[in-house]
């Protein structure tokens, strides 16, 4: 079971427990009201305290945000995960392509099974990412953990950048798409409509060879399908991208790529800057559609 502890400071002498979780511990207020029905859900020195309990300098104070244990996951026979970092709260991994982050997958495996064999407990998935795209995922060990990423998803302190092979060449060559995303009625896909909800993506092309452009893209927002549609909207679908452009020889896939992540860690403050190679599928397509890859540092 995941335990904060915090030893209290004589700024919070006479604090309430409920005052300190929410405010220096960040606990959301339901996870709070779940784990003080725990038996050691909440402890001062060691003992069972009730949230309006005050706090004096010295004492030392304990919360329980850990998942309660649940079912075993099943057997597992998939691959391992390429994790690319890991503590007691957080697992970020690359993800590999053809694999779906949850749900049904018409009996396919799924990143969620997956990681449940790893863990031993069900994961909390911070970024999702399509069946087609690969790259750097984010989840959380626990509800308390999860509760932190999402409030800080697509600020400064939790930015995700990805690569994208795409048709044509975007014009202007940088910039800023700003357009809402609505679903077509009665299907999975997405469209831009000024119905839609709000979506931002900054993209900068990298290189081009004319027919085709290796391109930087970063989400401000994070809508299901939101790359594909903004690309496509400009005459630049994604190569391989069947649903909102055309089926490609060159890949099998959506060419997009999740390829770089920048997180204030909300625990330690650390700053974590990663980033992860593109595959030989999309390295391959870009270089035959004649782009020159050797200027591209981390791709």
């Amino acid at each position: 079971m995941r335990t904060l502890r915090m030893e209290i400071g004589p700024d919070l002498d006479g604090k309430q427990v409920k005052w300190v979780l929410k405010n220096r511990l960040h606990l959301a207020r339901g996870l709070i009201s779940r784990i003080k029905l725990r038996e050691r859900g909440i402890c001062i020195n060691g003992v069972r305290a009730r949230t309006t309990d005050l706090l004096h300098a010295g004492d030392v104070l304990t919360a329980e945000v850990g998942d309660p244990g649940g079912d075993a996951p099943g057997a597992w026979e998939g691959p391992e995960p390429d994790v690319l970092f890991e503590d007691d709260d957080l697992l970020i991994i690359n993800k590999p392509a053809g694999m779906a982050s949850h749900g049904s997958a018409g009996g396919s495996a799924t990143v969620t099974e997956m990681l449940a064999a790893y863990l031993g407990q069900s994961p909390h998935l911070i970024t999702r990412l399509d069946r087609g795209t690969s790259g750097i995922m984010v989840a959380a060990k626990n509800a308390y953990m999860t509760e932190r990423l999402r409030r800080m998803l697509h600020g400064d302190s939790f930015a995700r950048r990805y690569v994208a092979l795409c048709a044509g060449v975007p014009d202007p060559p940088c910039g800023e798409i700003d357009l809402p995303i609505a679903r077509v009625p009665g299907s999975y896909m997405r469209y831009v409509s000024h119905d839609g909800v709000k979506a931002v993506t900054q993209y900068k092309t990298l290189a081009s060879s004319g027919s085709a452009s290796l391109v930087r893209l970063r989400l401000l927002t994070g809508r299901t399908h939101q790359i594909r549609v903004h690309l496509a909207h400009m005459g630049c679908a994604l190569v391989g991208d069947a649903m909102y452009g055309s089926a490609s020889p060159l890949i099998s896939r959506p060419a997009l790529h999740s390829a770089e992540l920048t997180l204030i860690h909300p625990l330690t403050q650390a700053r974590i800057e990663m980033s992860c190679r593109m595959p030989d599928d999309m390295s391959a397509a870009a270089e035959a559609s004649g782009i020159d890859l050797h200027n591209q540092i981390i791709y």
